[in-house]
């Protein structure tokens, strides 16, 4: 028997480092991909909610010195501008620099009075809940940096708050008639006075904001980080689906992603084999440069591999200047053998088509030459540590001397009676596809008891 296998990704002992290793480029690739798109993102957020601060202040505000604020936007713009500039995967110095700018520039918009306001005690600065536009610093940083860049801003925020609390707190009181005036129209109620006094710094309302911007950004970064894990799940699994659709067509590969099925579980089925050959090409190759071979041999596969895959094949290998495809594996379908038969006739006639182009540009043209049975193989992993899914059996090794049958008839395609009938009972099968065939005397192949019945197809003319 002839066995012939295709290797798919596995996470097996011998090959872990390399699949971890794969794996992390594809994620780091989905992860600098993210970060780009979710640095453009952020900016634009960025630069939607200082629109919308610069339009609401005025209103919440309606007051000449709240144009300080309003002009204080744009340094925030900039930086945003700035971060999208020297945005990249991975630490980047200058993008914590241009962070730890926006907080420490926040910090001192809450903390230092506005040069054009009232003379007021240093503790109103605290009365107008200016903390909470920090959020919008942390809610834009979950967009575009990862779960530790996202609690380095908790805690950097933290920090500059404290320090700039302190500073005012250990500020020399300012404003005493005011607050005795205060102090007299409460009378002796201390907690009125602590809530109402113009100078009162509020430590512990204070605590509570940093205390409840730690919580939110420690959770914020949790999900961050389940995000990125996801992430990289995504790209382990768009990785296996690419190799899958290596071998096997696009609706074979959805199968699969959706099947619980494993692959190496043994079974016997009937399979359509087709194998595709160039007729002569060691000749060919002969004389002519190493690029002008492989130029051919990409030419030759990439068209041999498209009508595979447009007729629901399986890819199962290349071999050298010759391929092997299944229709019916890994699972069976209603149309294998007419969809292996139509595969056969239309990569005859792309090779037509090719022979055409190559013949304007004044190249020889391609024979090819394929071999086509419809029987039983078993299917399943074969290995140990390196597991490979292998269709072995009796319809391998026939379809692969059925190919070389074609150089004795001289012919494009020799198919065995058992597809062809196989083809026939099909439903979707037409007269169409069988009217180029013509029938022959049945022929003993080796590996098979009985002679085989067998149909053949000329090429077409201009190939």
């Amino acid at each position: 028997m002839e066995t012939i296998d295709i290797t798919l990704p596995r996470s097996e002992p011998a090959g872990r480092a390399e699949v971890r290793h794969e794996t992390q480029k594809f994620a780091e690739a989905a992860i600098a991909n993210s970060k780009r798109q979710g640095l453009l993102l952020a900016v634009r957020a960025r630069w939607v909610a200082l629109a919308v601060t610069a339009v609401t202040i005025p209103i919440i505000n309606p007051h000449w010195d709240v144009l300080y604020y309003v002009a204080m936007i744009i340094p925030f713009a900039a930086i945003g501008w700035a971060q999208r500039k020297v945005g990249r995967a991975g630490r980047s110095g200058p993008e914590l620099f241009l962070m730890f700018c926006d907080l420490a520039l926040m910090t001192f918009l809450v903390v230092v009075p506005n040069p054009f306001t009232a003379d007021w005690p240093l503790g109103m600065q605290f009365r107008f809940n200016t903390f909470s536009y920090f959020y919008i610093f942390l809610a834009t940083a979950t967009l575009a940096y990862s779960w530790r860049t996202v609690v380095a801003m908790g805690f950097w925020t933290a920090g500059l708050w404290a320090i700039g609390v302190a500073w005012i707190y250990f500020q020399p009181e300012t404003h005493a008639a005011l607050i005795e005036r205060v102090r007299a129209a409460i009378g002796g109620d201390h907690r009125m006075f602590d809530i109402l006094n113009p100078s009162e710094v509020g430590i512990g309302a204070r605590f509570q904001e940093v205390i409840i911007f730690l919580i939110v950004a420690l959770t914020l970064a949790l999900a961050v980080r389940r995000a990125n894990a996801l992430l990289i799940s995504h790209a382990g699994i768009e990785r296996e689906r690419t190799n899958l659709a290596r071998y096997f067509s696009p609706n074979v590969v959805e199968q699969l992603s959706q099947n619980d099925e494993p692959l190496k579980q043994v079974r016997t089925q009937n399979v359509a084999v087709l194998f595709a050959d160039i007729v002569g090409f060691t000749a060919y190759s002969d004389g002519r440069s190493p690029m002008e071979v492989i130029g051919t041999l990409r030419q030759f596969h990439e068209r041999m591999e498209c009508e595979v895959f447009r007729h629901d094949g399986t890819l199962d290998k290349y071999l050298g200047d010759g391929l092997m495809a299944t229709f019916g594996t890994p699972f069976t379908g209603d149309a294998d053998a007419g969809n292996a038969l139509r595969c056969a006739q239309a990569m005859i006639g792309s090779i037509g088509e090719l022979n055409r182009e190559r013949e304007n540009r004044g190249e020889p043209p391609i024979r090819l030459s394929i071999g086509l049975h419809y029987g039983q193989v078993v299917l399943g992993d074969i290995g140990l540590n390196r597991l490979e899914f292998a269709v072995i059996g009796t319809a391998v090794n026939a379809a692969s001397r059925l190919e070389a049958l074609t150089r004795e008839y001289g012919c494009a395609m020799v198919a065995s009676d058992e597809l062809v009938q196989r083809a026939r009972a099909e439903t979707g099968s037409s007269n169409a596809d069988f009217a180029l065939l013509v029938e022959q005397s049945p022929r003993s192949i080796r590996g098979l008891e009985q002679p085989v019945g067998i149909w053949t197809r000329e090429n077409d003319a201009s190939a």
